[in-house]
């Protein structure tokens, strides 16, 4: 299974990508996401899931299961769009509030056995070549922080331009 997570209107992602529509786990904005607050629920309340109720902090058990995780945002400042990285942040209960040292650095250790790759997708019409690197590195870090099997980062200028799909990629 794939979990795709992506900044795109929802009518636009499918016709892109319409396979991945049908056979993954998809999560687009469909409604406002409420910012984390830092309450650590996740880890204590309800392990794996967030405390707040909107529906943006519940795919963790879904990533524990996925082989393959799709990420899909606009680059910004070098990092993700604001909504991308708002459901990032509230998906922290994914991995464990305990520590290891992983590459020489210290990482929250796995919540789940199983390993997926990570893909990640950045797209933007005025990115630097300074944005590009800061993007592929916080990609990277974050594959290493998910423990991640592996990591793979692609930018280009549109969504249209990634469309991985047409490539025979997937």
């Amino acid at each position: 299974m794939k979990v795709v997570l992506h900044d795109l209107d929802p009518s636009r992602f499918e016709s892109l990508y319409p396979k991945l529509a049908r056979d993954s786990f998809i999560v687009g904005e469909e409604g406002p996401v409420r910012n984390c607050v830092g309450c650590f629920g996740c880890w204590c309340k309800t392990p794996g899931k967030c405390v707040i109720p909107d529906g943006y902090g519940d795919f963790g058990k879904h990533l524990g299961a996925c082989g393959e995780y799709l990420i899909l945002s606009r680059v910004v400042y070098g990092g993700f769009s604001p909504f991308v990285k708002n459901v990032l942040d509230r998906n922290i209960g994914y991995i464990l509030p305990f520590f290891e040292l992983r590459k020489g650095e210290m990482h929250h250790k796995p919540r789940y056995p199983d390993r997926f790759r990570l893909r990640v997708f950045g797209y933007g019409e005025e990115v630097s070549p300074e944005e590009q690197a800061v993007f592929r590195r916080l990609a990277e870090a974050n594959g290493l922080n998910l423990n991640a099997q592996s990591v793979t980062v692609r930018l280009g200028r549109s969504p249209e331009e990634l469309a991985f799909e047409r490539e025979g990629e997937l």
